[in-house]
């Protein structure tokens, strides 16, 4: 009887490292780290929750230009257009 090597079997290397966290684990874990929407700094949970306060407590939008509200437009005008015709 003729030995096939391909038959030896190998130690498993799909386990994951010990180091390695579950996603399960990741999932759970209360994140107290964020970024700035307004210029992508990090904060802390406190100055986060501080800036969506103030950024809500704004009563004015900010003013565009008309060529940036006519571009918005046409984009807008764009889309529409392009979900009623096929091509």
């Amino acid at each position: 009887m003729i030995p096939i090597s391909g038959m030896l079997t190998k130690p498993a290397l799909s386990l994951p490292e010990p180091e390695d966290l579950p996603e399960e684990v990741l999932r759970t874990e209360i994140i107290t780290q964020a970024r700035s929407p307004i210029d992508g700094k990090p904060l802390t949970a406190a100055e986060y929750a501080q800036l969506k306060a103030q950024l809500a407590q704004r009563s004015t939008t900010p003013d565009l230009s008309p060529d940036i509200k006519e571009v918005i437009f046409l984009l807008r005008l764009r889309q529409m257009l392009q979900t009623l015709t096929p091509f």
